[in-house]
């Protein structure tokens, strides 16, 4: 898509001294109300602290594609990119993402405790800065399903009980360990059956069932779009694009947290840059992934900040005025039967079972 400018006064758009035009970076995101909480959390704060012109760009669903395309050109034109976590893995493996050191590139918390250690865990990648805990769910017209409302991942596969179109992201992860799980596949095993070529056409056979009554979406913004629209009963997106349209657009959606699939997203720094974008590049990450700032990003949205540190200072929705931490993911009563994404299986299996799935939707 075409980049944006993040909106700016005119006195911090001048760098300090002599009032040349400051210079500017492309950060690459997800659009709609994500990069939204970004633009507020991160990027409006960090242009007011430095003059530095920042260009949205909403391409991260093809980022491994596009980063792949300009390393073959040569011509690296995104300086930041936020990834998730998987993908991050595959363009560190590939060499297109470079390395980071959390201990001298990243902020400490507060205290003094490491951002290796406040990150712990969660740095899955060398490559990869981690920003958010997310989950890909289900949201539900309330008005659309009746007298029981689905409770149940499987509610997605019964067109019986709950008719009507469904919509699902345009690509395998999620729906294949959805569409085992609801052909009778322990949880424990999904991954396991999922590595076989039998395993893969067990879930799309899974998924043929309901594939005459699905809308393909490519963007997180497209289901709650479909739901705010009533042109589909449920649909699968991230959990803060359907926080933003169940509790700012007060829309009649519900959430389904049934076999929610936890995710990471986080930024990464293309390889190639030159010496004076990589550093201004690193400023920025250094800057919007402290502590305070990942806790202010949770004022806009309701993703899970992935530093230890910044849990504490999740309060209040910025202009709602609800209490935050209930719709959080990790919310013990939404939490009660999660579905853990393997990173490992996606980044190893990804490309061939995105042919395998690609070419099943072309049938």
């Amino acid at each position: 898509m075409k980049p944006t400018k993040t909106l700016l006064t005119a006195a911090a758009l001048m760098t300090a001294a002599g009032g040349v035009s400051a210079q500017e970076m492309t950060i690459v995101s997800w659009g709609g109300a994500y990069s939204k909480s970004q633009l507020k959390a991160y990027h409006e704060p960090y242009s007011e602290k430095t003059g530095v012109t920042i260009l949205n760009d909403d391409s991260s669903a093809e980022a491994v594609a596009k980063l792949r395309a300009m390393n073959e050109a040569g011509n690296i034109t995104w300086d930041v990119v936020d990834v998730v976590a998987a993908d991050a893995i595959r363009l560190c493996d590939e060499g297109l993402a470079m390395e980071i050191d959390p201990d001298t590139m990243l902020a400490p918390a507060p205290d003094g405790t490491s951002a290796a250690d406040d990150f712990g865990d969660l740095l899955v990648s060398d490559c990869f800065i981690p920003q958010i805990v997310y989950s890909t769910t289900f949201g539900y017209r309330t008005d659309l399903v009746g007298d029981t409302p689905p409770s149940d991942i499987c509610a997605v596969f019964d067109l019986e009980n709950y008719p009507g179109k469904r919509s699902l992201e345009k690509r395998p992860i999620n729906n294949m360990e959805w569409a085992l799980l609801c052909d009778g596949v322990a949880k424990d095993d999904v991954y396991d059956v999922l590595a076989t070529p039998e395993g893969q056409e067990q879930a799309l056979a899974k998924l043929g069932t309901i594939k005459d009554n699905v809308v393909w979406w490519s963007a997180g913004a497209d289901t709650p779009q479909l739901l705010a629209d009533g042109e589909v009963v449920m649909g699968s997106t991230y959990n803060g694009r359907l926080f933003s349209v169940i509790e700012e657009q007060k829309q009649p959606v519900a959430m389904l947290w049934d076999a929610q699939v936890f995710d990471l997203d986080g930024w990464i720094i293309p390889a190639g840059l030159s010496d004076e974008r990589k550093q201004r590049a690193l400023d920025y990450i250094m800057f919007a992934t402290d502590t305070q700032r990942l806790a202010d990003q949770a004022k806009y949205i309701s993703y899970g900040p992935a530093r230890a540190s910044s849990a504490p200072l999740v309060g209040q929705h910025a202009d709602l005025g609800i209490d935050m931490a209930p719709h959080m993911p990790t919310d013990p009563a939404n939490a009660e039967n999660t579905f853990l994404y393997n990173y490992e299986f996606w980044a190893d299996y990804r490309d061939d079972i995105d042919a395998k799935f690609q070419a099943w939707l072309a049938q």
